[in-house]
């Protein structure tokens, strides 16, 4: 019978998604090989090289990967917390314990080993949050519910963030797409693009000067956050009234301090004005909110205050949270400064090595800029461009496509769950996988700041090819369980 259950189990898997997993890693695998190639010690399976302890990482990463096809999936279910608080002890461990890599205190060395718990600790999330979520008569609307799936969210990014470890922090924050697709109001996603908005148009132009005193940069963003006010007026309470009254009295009067400035008869920062008009509307948003008895005017007078507090605090982040490597990334990206030779060196040599493959790419082992170290951390953070160059455009293209595939079957798997916690940890996988490969190859062709995330399968790391294949496989456990 054990036998039968057993075959039972092997038909259930879905072989498409294994397919694809070995397809990345042993694409992935040749293309470490590619980068760090060397003339004098060819050897694939050579151990001291990277390409032959990719390959051993690989071979483990598939016995880690059938041993949790074997356990039965309801332990998933029922060793979540335990799971998830383990990890956490870890992480918060190794803020002390670990040595400082590159600026990072996130790795343990055991010996030859190195991990990397927080690269781990994101399956362990996932877990505890389909856990919560997939409990019986879970709202996601309900304040006290939203609060414990937000603490089991925030509590790793704070670690994260105390190991200085940027990039990874960021990966937890992906599952909102996870919370969207189970309910959170699009408001929250929203809110999330406007405030990121906020924060770049700030930074950008924030030392750029109109009229003297009076910041492009905080101006812009001012303007955009009464648009946004109006915008919200008439979406969400069809309010064209006060509307009207918000526009109509802020345009009015920026203009004529527009005016006055531009005629130099009373030069002053428009700014000044703009909070000023900005506490004015808050407080007849709040007396609309009071007359009409409704509390989306006041939730629409908070973000007024909040917004423009926000903008203000931009440059407190900036200068006094992030590091000076993030901000000269940062200032590189946004076209700010031009270090060609500093910060800005790897996304250009990327950019260089790509383009220089063309169509077609220059063939494989024949990358010149891969050959000749041009690309630092061309192996792991930077693998794409190896592939842009050796294999061009449509070597590109595919290895893309691969990744697309892949998480549209992944969806689709989730979608033909049964049970909450299956789908919700189906979600949480399809999340972190795809802001893994958006941002690893947006680095790798200079769309998004450099913040040093692997490339699912691919990258060259023993920690993120296990997390990667214990996430994966969890779920194809949970999917060859799931009631037909």
């Amino acid at each position: 019978m054990y036998q039968t259950e057993r075959r039972s189990l092997w038909r259930a898997i879905d072989w498409t998604v294994v397919l694809l997993y070995l397809t990345l890693c042993i694409i992935g695998c040749l293309s470490i090989y590619g980068a760090s190639y060397d003339f004098e010690q060819p050897g694939f399976f050579d151990f001291a090289q990277r390409s032959g302890k990719q390959f051993v990482w690989i071979i483990l990463a598939l016995v880690i990967g059938i041993s949790i096809l074997l356990v039965e999936s309801n332990n998933y279910f029922s060793w979540a917390f335990f799971i998830y608080f383990v990890l956490m002890g870890l992480m918060f461990v190794t803020i002390f314990i670990a040595s400082d890599i590159k600026g990072s205190r996130s790795w343990l060395v055991f010996g030859p080993v190195h991990l990397q718990p927080a690269e781990f600790a994101k399956v362990a999330t996932a877990l505890a949050i389909s856990r919560v979520m997939g409990s019986y008569n879970f709202n996601l609307k309900r304040n006290n519910h939203a609060a414990i799936v937000a603490m089991i969210l925030l509590f790793p990014v704070l670690l994260t963030l105390l190991q200085n470890e940027t990039g990874s922090a960021l990966v937890f924050l992906s599952m909102m797409l996870m919370l969207y697709r189970e309910g959170m109001p699009g408001i929250i996603l929203f809110l999330v693009v406007c405030f990121a908005s906020f924060f770049i148009i700030g930074l950008r132009f924030g030392e750029t000067m109109l009229f003297t005193y009076t910041s492009i940069g905080q101006f812009a963003v001012l303007l955009l956050i009464l648009l946004v006010v109006c915008v919200m007026l008439v979406s969400y309470r069809n309010d064209v009234k006060s509307m009207k009254v918000v526009l109509i009295g802020n345009l009015s009067l920026i203009l004529i301090g527009v005016l006055l400035n531009a005629m130099q008869w009373w030069v002053f920062n428009l700014c000044w004005l703009q909070l000023g008009l900005f506490g004015v509307t808050a407080l007849y948003l709040f007396g609309q909110s009071v007359i009409r008895r409704t509390s989306v005017h006041a939730w629409i007078a908070c973000f007024v205050v909040v917004a423009a507090a926000f903008l203000y605090a931009t440059n407190y982040v900036f200068n006094n949270v992030l590091e000076p490597h993030h901000q000269l990334r940062i200032e590189v990206l946004l076209g700010m400064q031009d270090d060609l030779g500093g910060a800005g060196y790897n996304v250009n040599q990327s950019k260089i090595a790509i383009g220089s493959g063309g169509f077609f790419g220059k063939g494989y082992l024949n990358g010149t800029q891969t050959k000749l170290k041009y690309v630092p951390e061309q192996d792991t953070d930077f693998i794409f461009c190896t592939v842009g160059e050796e294999q061009g455009f449509f070597g590109s293209i595919f290895v893309l496509g691969l990744y697309l595939v892949l998480l549209l079957r992944l969806i689709y798997l989730a979608e033909r769950q049964q049970s909450a916690f299956s789908r919700i940890y189906g979600y949480c996988v399809v999340s972190i996988l795809f802001f893994h490969v958006m941002i690893n190859v947006g680095m790798v062709l200079g769309l998004v700041p450099v913040i040093g995330i692997p490339l699912p399968f691919f990258s060259y790391g023993g920690s993120s090819l296990w997390a990667f294949t214990i996430l994966l496989f969890i779920f194809l456990r949970l999917d060859a369980d799931r009631a037909d």
